[in-house]
């Protein structure tokens, strides 16, 4: 399997109503995203408004693929107060909630703070523990409500930007119908993309798909930073991926700009990945091993 499907994150616009952007991104050649929640995007919290968006969507047939659930410095599944870690989790079941409404695949969950740990290994042990006591809630109320759940490796500077530390979650988690989503981005800032790939390959869903110089977070258009694209992707059907990937651009004011480097993206990968499936036998079930890498593209 190396055809992937491809869609953008509505993110891309999160400064805008959903409701003024999901006609541009369908004009612009998508008709899959993952729905942002940021509240002036996208208020999760009211389901009236919740519905109208799963209703539009519906009316000009966008398929809404995953929710990417709530994030900022308030949030914390692992925070040591219990005040502060129930009023995290109550925020992201409201988010699953309305991601159920607008019948998504997967939620999207960071599973971590979104500032740098400044403590010792005591409490991040406890901090693990408080994310797993977490997450077991939020994902039996998906399975309830008949999504998936997958958690997304984060920047290396950030709890959670370990790929140890998402194993261990997994690991420690009672539930068992949650996977990994692959922030490309944060992977290459990690310093061995391939390495985070592999390790991950076992529970991965979904790709968020953007690039950049290995500097900064930049969510590039794949293609114009510098991970290197055909090794992954040959990975990715190594290891049986079969999921989609997202693109997660930075957003831009010029959303015609935005969306035409969006679709050469799209090109881009799928390329790479028309490249795989003709390297590969057509009487394999999938990539065969050892294939000449060099061939492809």
């Amino acid at each position: 399997m190396s055809d992937w499907p491809v869609g953008l994150s509505t993110g891309c616009f999160y400064r805008r109503s959903i409701f003024d952007c999901l006609e541009v991104i369908l004009n612009g050649g998508f008709n899959m995203v993952e729905v942002c929640s940021f509240p002036a995007h996208l208020d999760y919290h009211d389901i009236d408004t919740v519905k109208r968006a799963a209703k539009r969507m519906d009316e000009l047939a966008i398929e809404a693929y995953s929710l990417h659930a709530p994030f900022a410095d308030q949030i914390d599944i692992t925070a040591l107060d219990p005040e502060q870690r129930n009023a995290s989790m109550r925020d992201i079941l409201k988010a699953a909630e309305a991601a159920a409404r607008l019948q998504v695949r997967y939620l999207v969950i960071h599973p971590g703070p979104e500032h740098p740990p400044k403590y010792g290994c005591q409490e991040h042990v406890q901090r693990m523990e408080n994310a797993a006591s977490v997450l077991n809630v939020v994902a039996g109320r998906c399975r309830e409500l008949g999504i998936g759940c997958v958690l997304e490796n984060k920047l290396p500077h950030l709890l959670f930007g370990s790929t140890s530390d998402i194993l261990w979650i997994l690991g420690a988690m009672k539930a068992v119908n949650v996977g990994t989503c692959l922030d490309t981005g944060h992977a290459f800032l990690s310093g061995d993309i391939y390495n985070v790939t592999h390790k991950l390959s076992g529970h991965l869903q979904m790709i968020h798909a953007n690039d950049n110089s290995g500097n900064y977070d930049d969510h590039s258009p794949p293609g114009l930073g510098k991970i290197d694209w055909q090794r992954l992707l040959v990975l990715l059907a190594e290891t049986r991926f079969h999921g989609a990937f997202i693109l997660e651009l930075a957003g831009q004011e010029d959303a015609a700009a935005l969306l035409a480097q969006a679709r050469r993206a799209r090109l881009y990968l799928r390329e790479i990945g028309r490249q795989i499936a003709l390297a590969t036998p057509p009487t394999a079930s999938g990539p065969a091993r050892g294939f000449n890498l060099e061939k492809v593209v």
